[in-house]
């Protein structure tokens, strides 16, 4: 039995844990990667990375019209892993993106995105999660703070914090259009949540997240540990981030005009496979946290628009 090493809803307070598993995992044969020490340090530091030249004018051309794609063949679809928002028949996210889109598919396994994943988590990875969150103009809702290891490992079973989030921004993420909001440093400390986990709590949870959310004393503590800190993810179409599976983040409701897309490949350590839920309760779906089939991905050295030149062409 895998020893629970941060537990959480089991009582009826929150409270404040010390990280214990590394952020950069050391102990490994594939250190090497595109990563520098500046950026590994910093990385280690705050929990997270934004790129902006990572892929090519033409590549965000091609990752849009896959989105808008990805938009239309999913409207008015009533599927488990198709999530709407909660006033509204609106596209909140769909998941899966991996499984169900070639494109997502090769995109998933990217040299680019896949070798900075395999750096920072020291082993060879596969994809535990993906979705495409679109936070549609005026009627995006919000998603409050909460640190996405929580959900993992009280509800999926993932072990320990050796995950990394990488989302691709599709759509300019502006001050105004509901950016992603992150904590520097966060992700060295864990917030046991109050509460019980209910069957199917995923049903709620994804239209809006009430379990597993840090209370208003530990955020504070949190920011009050950054200096004052939050940060925001801004930064035009085709920027990257990486952040740390256990960094507080969470992003504002969108009251704009202009939608706030992002695609998320959630990469996951190959040694650090999903266990039983610590909840004691059943696992999540499959779409939520993949159990089935898992192997290290073989990363594909090509560029996005080469992609969807392969496949037209088949």
């Amino acid at each position: 039995m895998v020893a629970d090493l941060y537990p959480s809803r089991i009582g009826e307070k929150a409270s404040i844990l010390r990280r214990q598993d590394d952020v950069i995992h050391k102990n490994s044969n594939l250190m090497g990667g595109p990563l520098s020490k500046e950026e590994l340090a910093r990385y280690e530091e705050n929990g997270y990375l934004l790129f902006q030249d990572l892929f090519s004018k033409e590549d965000i051309d091609v990752l849009q019209q896959e989105l808008k794609r990805v938009l239309n063949e999913n409207k008015g679809k009533q599927s488990d892993d198709v999530i709407l928002e909660p006033d509204s028949d609106e596209v909140r996210s769909v998941f899966e993106i991996h499984k169900n889109s070639e494109f997502f598919k090769r995109l998933s396994k990217n040299k680019k995105l896949v070798s900075i994943a395999q750096q920072l988590l020291g082993s060879q990875v596969y994809i535990t999660q993906s979705r495409i969150n679109f936070k549609p103009g005026f009627k995006g809702k919000e998603f409050y703070w909460h640190s996405d290891f929580e959900t993992w490992h009280v509800e999926d079973g993932m072990p320990n914090m050796r995950a990394v989030s990488c989302s691709i921004i599709l759509t300019d993420n502006h001050e105004f259009n509901g950016p992603l909001m992150l904590i520097p440093g966060s992700h060295k400390w864990y917030v046991s949540c109050p509460g019980a986990t209910p069957d199917d709590n995923y049903k709620q949870s994804l239209k809006k997240q009430e379990l597993g959310v840090p209370d208003h004393e530990s955020l504070k503590w949190l920011v009050d540990k950054a200096d004052g800190q939050i940060d925001r993810a801004t930064g035009p179409a085709g920027s990257v981030l990486f952040f740390e599976c256990n960094i507080m983040h969470g992003s504002s409701g969108n009251i704009s005009p202009f939608s706030r897309s992002n695609v998320f490949f959630v990469f996951n350590s190959i040694e650090n496979k999903l266990v039983e839920p610590f909840s004691g309760g059943k696992p999540r779906p499959e779409f939520l946290a993949n159990r089935m089939n898992i192997e290290p991905i073989e990363p594909i050295d090509e560029s996005i628009a080469n992609t969807k030149v392969l496949m037209e062409s088949k």
